[in-house]
């Protein structure tokens, strides 16, 4: 495996992970399909997870932008199940710090915890595990945004 791997190394690491598999499922919206992805699955074996973060990282650090601001960067994910990608992003980059936002009841807007959110001018990068309709990372750029922090990049595990 290549200091980034390709997308076939990543799809055989998320099958022999079991967080991609093969057969018949229907999804909570009502579609079928014949794969089912939970990239959490892939996250619970340490090696993998930082197999998948590191190579995120070092897609991050190409960008020359992003490289000048790492020390002052915050990651943010949009949810819990974001965490381990967001600790192994700043790990991985050597950043700032990690945030999260959560969202109490389904169906309401995500927030906060009280001393555990952004500053205003602070630099943020949006992180999650993987990338569906955008409406979590979307709706988390905006509540960062209501804080007076710059969102400066987005970055996915899988799209």
């Amino acid at each position: 495996m290549e200091l980034i791997p390709t997308q076939e190394e990543v799809v055989t690491l998320l099958r022999q992970t079991g967080a991609l598999r093969h057969g018949h499922f229907e999804y909570g919206n009502g579609l079928h399909a014949d794969e089912y992805l939970q990239v959490a699955l892939a996250m619970r074996s340490f090696q993998t997870a930082k197999t998948l973060s590191v190579a995120l990282s070092r897609k991050l650090r190409a960008n020359s932008e992003i490289r000048a601001m790492i020390p002052q960067l915050s990651v943010v994910a949009p949810a819990t199940g974001g965490l381990p990608v967001a600790y192994g992003v700043v790990e991985a980059l050597r950043a700032n710090q990690v945030y999260w936002a959560e969202e109490d009841i389904e169906g309401q807007p995500q927030r906060f915890r009280q001393f555990v959110e952004p500053r205003r001018g602070e630099k943020v990068l949006l992180v999650d595990d993987i990338l569906r309709t955008g409406t979590k990372l979307r709706n988390l750029k905006s509540l960062v945004e209501s804080y007076g922090a710059e969102v400066v990049g987005l970055a996915v595990m899988i799209y």
